[in-house]
């Protein structure tokens, strides 16, 4: 059990399993709410005791439907019109993220948006973890407290004991991240080059490094259709590597992805509980983050450092 602090953990709705887990952690009770539907599809969420001078933790990831943003916003608005003394948004995967620029002519920008849109909500601070890129941070006008799938995919690996141990990124993108993995595990690295040419389909991949003999981790921020992720897989066991495991925080997992997975010669896809989903694979490992969510609530509570948070 955490010390105790004047704060309430308080969960939308698909969000309330790892919320759960979370309130567990910290030893404390999940506060009351409810939602009520409307006939047409609209949605009121209500807190059910009183927020008034609380510190109030609002537990939801932003992956669609949109419904899922948008009940976030309403129990921020909620919270702020109750007179919380601050309000932050735990977003364990924060959605439309993959829109954090322009890249091409007449496109909206997201992930912008999305802050903008918490920020007008009212919202003190955001608590998230894997943006899908770094740079997302800055577009919010509140501290942001990034944390890294590492801190728990990293002593995994550790403890796997692989010899010949390749780290490897499934796209350009993900370069910086596999790179801090290379360097923390002491291991070789390698690269896959993509050529696409719409969202969600890859044309062309290419290996950059050497895998013949090797024991290779991909490692990501989240896996969709895993399209990417097992052509990367097929790539690499053709140049000769020896067994293929993937990481990857969030589980979004659309479409025929799982059905991929077990066609693919990936031996192990390791995830968080950031997104639910349900589990159809044995080759699928489900790691929880509630710890490492529950220990940067409870040091946000009490003004504390959280860098004890990071691995690397």
């Amino acid at each position: 059990m955490y010390g105790k602090a004047p704060m309430k953990l308080f969960s939308c709705r698909a969000s309330m399993y790892l919320a759960q887990r979370i309130a567990s952690e910290l030893g404390i009770e999940l506060g009351k709410s409810s939602v009520t539907e409307f006939s047409d599809g609209e949605f009121q969420p209500a807190f059910d005791e009183s927020v008034r001078g609380d510190m109030v933790f609002i537990v939801q990831s932003t992956n669609p439907p949109a419904d899922n943003l948008f009940e976030l916003l309403l129990m921020i608005d909620a919270a702020k019109r109750a007179s919380a003394y601050k309000v932050i948004a735990v977003i364990p995967y924060y959605g439309f993220a993959r829109q954090d620029r322009k890249d091409r002519p007449r496109v909206s920008i997201g992930a912008k948006l999305s802050s903008d849109l918490l920020g007008t909500a009212g919202v003190d601070r955001i608590i998230t973890m894997d943006l899908h890129a770094d740079q997302i941070q800055g577009f919010f006008n509140v501290p942001v407290d990034h944390l890294f799938g590492s801190a728990i995919f990293a002593p995994y690996i550790e403890n796997l004991n692989l010899d010949n141990l390749t780290v490897s990124a499934p796209d350009m993108g993900g370069s910086k991240r596999a790179n801090a993995y290379s360097r923390h595990l002491q291991s070789e690295m390698v690269l896959c080059y993509k050529l696409r040419k719409k969202p969600n389909v890859v044309e062309e991949m290419s290996i950059i490094g050497e895998v013949e003999g090797r024991n290779v981790v991909i490692i990501d921020d989240m896996v969709d259709t895993a399209g990417t992720l097992v052509l990367a897989a097929q790539k690499i066991m053709e140049r000769g590597a020896l067994t293929i495991r993937a990481f990857a925080t969030h589980p979004i997992l659309s479409g025929n992805a799982i059905e991929r997975i077990n066609d693919s010669p990936i031996a192990e896809l390791v995830v968080t509980d950031s997104v639910p989903f349900e589990n159809k694979s044995d080759k699928i490992k489900v790691l929880s983050i509630a710890e490492i969510f529950a220990r940067t609530i409870q040091a946000v509570n009490l003004n504390l450092s959280i860098s004890t948070n990071f691995v690397f």
